[in-house]
C-alpha cells in the first residue's frame, strides 16, 4: 500500500518527505536536496565534484551521500528546479545557501525576511553570501539555528 506523501495533498514539501541529514553532518555542510522529481534531470550529479550526489537512473530523484557532501554549494544554482539547499550549522547560527532569481538582488549584510516552503515569514535573516551561478544567484543567509531545516525562501 502507498503512503500517501503530504506535499501530494498540499503541494508543500514536509520535513518527514526528506531524507535529513545528522547534526553532526549538518555542522560541516551539506546539501539538502529537496527534488521529488521523478524526470530525466541529473545536472546536480555532474555538478558535484565529490561524487556525493547519485541516481538510480535519469529518471529517478537524486540522493545525496551526507558523508561525502562537502557543501561546496555548486549544485545549488545548477538545479533547474530552485530544490536544492545548503545548510551549515555553527555556534548556534545557521547558514542556509539558497538559490535566488528575483529581483531585487540582496547585498551582503542586508536583512531580508526569512519565509518558508509555503512562503510564510518565519524569521529575520542577514544575508553573508550572494554569488551567480549561471543564471542563477545563490544567496547565503544567517538564521537562527532552529530554522536551518525550515528557511527556503527569502524576501527582499
Amino acid at each position: 500500500m502507498n503512503r500517501v506523501k503530504t506535499y501530494e495533498q498540499t503541494g508543500i514539501l514536509a520535513l518527514s518527505d526528506l531524507i535529513l541529514p545528522s547534526k553532526k553532518q549538518l555542522e560541516k555542510g551539506v546539501a539538502i536536496l529537496e527534488c521529488i522529481q521523478e524526470i530525466p534531470c541529473n545536472p546536480c550529479v555532474d555538478a558535484c565534484p565529490v561524487h556525493a550526489i547519485s541516481m538510480k537512473d535519469i529518471n529517478a530523484p537524486p540522493v545525496n551521500n551526507y558523508d561525502l557532501c562537502t557543501g561546496c554549494t555548486r549544485c545549488v544554482g545548477i538545479c533547474p528546479g530552485l530544490a536544492i539547499f545548503v545548510i551549515k550549522i555553527k555556534q548556534g547560527k545557521a547558514y542556509v545557501t539558497l538559490p535566488y532569481e528575483f529581483l531585487p538582488i540582496p547585498k551582503v549584510g542586508d536583512t531580508v525576511r526569512g519565509l518558508d516552503r509555503a512562503g510564510v515569514y518565519q524569521t529575520d535573516a542577514v544575508v553573508t553570501r550572494v554569488v551567480r551561478q549561471g543564471k542563477t544567484m545563490v544567496i547565503t543567509i544567517e538564521v537562527p539555528e532552529q530554522y536551518a531545516l525550515e528557511i527556503r525562501n527569502i524576501q527582499v
